[in-house]
Order: C-alpha cells, then sequence, then structure tokens
C-alpha cells in the first residue's frame, strides 16, 4: 500500500481536524499552526508564500481594504451596496439609533422569587431580569475572575469555535490563542466566544446554574441513564466578547429558553415578542438571501433595547427573537432553561 502523502514543515500526513493553508507558490500545504497562521488571518491573505518560497518571492500579499461596511471588505465602495451586520459601519450606526425601553415588558424579580413553582403558576412568557441574587441558586466566580482565569481552568488547547464578527464567519482556535487575543489592546479585528460550554472541564466546579434551570431541565431530570445517546452539555456556557461584537437576531435552538449573567462588562439585548406576525417575518427574513443587510428589527412593530450590565441575570422565554451587542468588554455566563415535557 502506498504511503500517505506528506506536507508542511513537520512532514505528517493531511489531518482532517486541523488547519491548513495552500503556498501560492510551491503548492504545498502547511499546517497554520506550524507556519504561524490563524485560520481567522488566513482569510485576509491574498497570496500566501510559506516560510520556504517567503525567503526567494518576499512576505505573502494581503487583501487591500476597500470598505469598512460589507462583509468582503475588498468588495469595491461605489455606494451602491448596503451595510451589512456585524461590520464596524453597521455597529456604529446601531449604537447610534434608540429603540423602546425594555422596561415595557421586562419582569424585574428578586433571585428568591424565581422559583419553578412561580413559572408554573404564572408562566415564562415575558424576560425577567434579577439584580438581587439571593436565593437564585446561581454560583459564579468573583467578578475578577479574567479570561486568564478561564485558560487556566479549561486548558489552553482546547480548540473552541470563534465568530469573525465583521463577516458574520465562524472560524477555530486554540482557546490559549483567543485569550492572548483579548488581552491585547491591539485587536486587528472583532472576535467573540459565544459557546465555549464548560460542563466537563475543571471550570464547572467553580459555577451551579440557577435552581429554576436545575428544576426546568428535562436533560437533567429526564434523560435515561441508560440512553444510546449521550447527555447533551447544555448547562454552562461562557462567553467572551471584546467590545462591539455582535452576534445577530436569532432563535435559540430546541424550544429552549436560556439564562445569562454578565460577570463583569455588558451587553445589550434587543428584544422582539414571539408573536405569530413577528415569527412570520422572521422566518421570512432568516430564509432571505439579503438577511444579513437587513436589520430584523427594522421589520417589526418594536424591538426593545436591554442593557444588561455587570451583575445582573437575565431570563428569556422560548421563542423570543434577539440580536446581541457587547458594548463593552465582557465575560457572562449562561445556559440552557428546557421546559419539562
Amino acid at each position: 500500500m502506498a504511503a500517505a502523502p506528506l506536507y508542511c514543515v513537520c512532514r505528517q500526513p493531511y489531518d482532517v481536524s486541523r488547519f491548513m493553508i495552500e503556498c501560492d507558490i510551491c503548492k504545498d500545504w502547511f499546517h497554520g499552526s506550524c507556519v504561524q497562521v490563524e485560520e481567522h488571518h488566513a482569510v485576509d491573505i491574498d497570496v500566501y508564500h510559506c516560510p520556504n518560497c517567503d525567503v526567494k518571492h518576499g512576505p505573502s500579499l494581503m487583501k487591500k481594504r476597500n470598505n469598512w461596511h460589507r462583509h468582503d471588505y475588498t468588495e469595491p465602495d461605489d455606494g451602491t451596496k448596503p451595510v451589512q451586520a456585524g461590520t464596524s459601519k453597521f455597529v456604529k450606526e446601531l449604537q447610534n439609533r434608540t429603540f423602546p425601553s425594555a422596561e415595557e415588558i421586562l419582569i424585574r424579580m428578586k433571585g428568591e422569587q424565581v422559583t419553578a413553582r412561580f413559572l408554573e403558576r404564572h408562566g415564562f412568557n415575558y424576560p425577567i431580569a434579577v439584580t438581587e441574587m439571593e436565593g437564585l441558586g446561581l454560583k459564579l466566580p468573583p467578578s475578577t475572575f479574567s479570561v486568564r482565569d478561564v485558560e487556566q481552568y479549561v486548558g489552553g488547547d482546547k480548540v473552541i469555535d470563534v465568530i469573525d464578527v465583521a463577516r458574520q464567519a465562524d472560524s477555530k482556535m486554540k482557546l490559549g490563542t483567543f485569550v492572548k487575543y483579548f488581552t491585547n489592546p491591539h485587536r486587528p479585528k472583532v472576535l467573540n466566544l459565544i459557546s465555549l460550554e464548560f460542563s466537563d472541564t475543571k471550570m464547572s466546579e467553580l459555577v451551579e446554574v440557577p435552581d429554576v434551570a436545575r428544576k426546568m431541565s428535562w436533560v437533567e431530570n429526564y434523560w435515561p441513564d441508560d440512553s444510546f445517546f449521550p447527555k447533551p452539555f447544555v448547562q454552562k456556557y461562557c462567553l467572551m466578547g471584546v467590545k462591539d461584537s455582535y452576534t445577530d437576531f436569532h432563535i435559540d435552538f430546541g424550544g429552549t429558553s436560556v439564562w445569562y449573567h454578565v460577570l463583569w462588562g455588558e451587553k445589550i439585548f434587543y428584544l422582539i415578542k414571539p408573536t405569530s406576525t413577528n415569527l412570520a417575518l422572521y422566518e421570512a427574513w432568516s430564509s432571505s438571501p439579503n438577511q444579513s443587510e437587513v436589520f430584523f428589527g427594522d421589520k417589526v412593530e418594536k424591538c426593545y433595547k436591554c442593557v444588561v450590565s455587570q451583575g445582573t441575570t437575565l431570563l428569556i422565554p422560548t421563542g423570543w427573537i434577539h440580536g446581541v451587542l457587547t458594548s463593552q468588554d465582557c465575560m457572562a455566563f449562561g445556559g440552557k432553561l428546557p421546559s419539562q415535557p
């Protein structure tokens, strides 16, 4: 049997789990980690020169920026194309807009009042904000807990999915690399981490989810021990976003409600009621080819602005449509609140 082809300076066979980039001169392929090219940086390279070809042909050539309002920043800025979600121009315009206050629909409660019994009796139809945490059952690290602490507890080699906000595109990197990016005062782009589930790490010992989340969770209460399918981890997420990170409007998957707690920093939620009209509009918008060019909040009668500051917990019911702007560097914790069957 023929030997597998070898690539890169490390002369290893192809590994589907590792990002690789092709040299435009010699046509060999290289692991990004071996040649110091991150996956999210590779999209900015127009012509890549590997370390060997760099000596003769000079450094790689980078793409030229022609605009600040399109996901593809190489598009000519001729004034004919709309602003796309997540770009720097979009974020600036969003920050300057006014919206109805979420106080019109928000229910403010003390932690001790947010119980499964209360929700069973009164329903869970509107977002709940909690600033007095006693009795909520939520255990968290202190507000001095940093992104470096997350790396220490989770491990810098853990591969994570991050969002390149200006392109609204996912890429993978190691947690340690993201922490270096986060702590660097000179960030070349806006990256957002919203999907670090850490139930299977040492950091899980530092966090207890709200009592109501445990009592309402069908995963925790009803998942059979002898199930062929492994129990999904959806209870403990850590979100680390830099200023101006933006997540476009969405409905959380699987019919779940969600909870968020801002440990430090600030997030702004743009909340839309899940009326039949709004859900129909959302379905049409989310399947539209120009979705990124249309701010969904403009399609509905009311889009509410909810500022969630340090120390606040927000619970969002099933079906609520929401977008999220990180207005300050922020660390938050969150999880799903699946309804009982």
